[in-house]
């Protein structure tokens, strides 16, 4: 058996003499949501420490378990903070999570994260559906022996980000009175932030935002067949853009004073998503 393969069986084991949950939906919670994990109906917790051999989250602000229960009539499974390949694990730990969650049942992947603002379509504040991504600065998550039972060796990214699902996050925001912006998202490794020449080559790119997670969690997702949908919240212009130098304070105050609408945006749409 594969090595990777073994491990993400391994947590599987681990997870399930814990919960026999089978949630539908998994969602990661990116900065300043994870509140909305302690909301929910919830059957059970899973701390990451629990699970032997799996990655735990080192970034303050990020609880580091899985949250299983219901939004709405709708069985999900959260994680209360994700792993970030900045951190200093490897690609295929960086991803463990998501093919966990698949394994556990879930059919679709929910992404949400902090992002900069790179376009003029987008300013701090601003949520922006995920439309398509930009991976090519980070390592591809599916670099190696490919593991059959999850997917093919060469899976298309044609629609990364699911057309239904978008529609229905984008009907929710016009019921909610939420303004919703669109637009393309790039991952850069971090931790550092991006200087302004990187920032102007990935406008010229054509992406609106830019993060440090998301891009490598939504490939290995549709790899294993999940629909995928995600909102990056803007919580600051990218480097370059604004006279202000960045800073991790800036951008989780930002992720906490919209945090309460942000967790009305998701929590209404996964109600409609089944």
């Amino acid at each position: 058996m594969d090595g990777n393969m073994r491990k993400v069986d391994d947590c599987v084991r681990q997870v399930r003499e814990k919960t026999d949950f089978v949630p539908k939906v998994a969602l990661i919670l990116g900065s300043g949501l994870g509140e909305l994990a302690d909301e929910i109906d919830k059957k059970a917790v899973v701390n990451y420490a629990e699970i032997e051999g799996f990655p735990v989250s080192t970034v303050a602000g990020h609880k580091g378990r899985f949250v299983f229960g219901y939004i709405g009539n709708t069985p999900v499974v959260i994680m209360q903070g994700r792993v970030h390949y900045y951190e200093g694990y490897a690609m295929s730990d960086v991803v463990l999570p998501v093919r966990l969650m698949r394994k556990l049942g879930a059919e679709a992947l929910f992404l949400t994260n902090a992002a900069g603002g790179i376009s003029e379509k987008v300013k701090p504040g601003d949520f922006m559906l995920l439309t398509d991504q930009i991976s090519s600065f980070v390592p591809s998550p599916l670099i190696g022996k490919n593991v059959e039972e999850w997917g093919p060796r060469f899976p298309s990214m044609d629609t990364i980000y699911d057309k239904e699902l978008r529609k229905i996050i984008q009907n929710t925001a016009k019921e909610c009175g939420i303004s919703l912006k669109e637009g393309v998202y790039v991952q850069t490794t971090g931790p550092n932030y991006e200087s302004p020449t990187e920032v102007r080559m990935f406008a010229m790119l054509g992406a609106h935002a830019v993060g440090m997670s998301t891009a490598v969690e939504a490939i290995a997702a549709r790899h294993m067949g999940m629909s995928v949908c995600g909102i990056s919240c803007i919580t600051n212009m990218a480097g370059g853009t604004d006279a202000s130098p960045l800073s991790h304070e800036e951008v989780s105050a930002m992720a906490d004073r919209v945090a309460p609408l942000f967790k009305k945006l998701v929590t209404c749409s996964i109600e409609k998503f089944w």
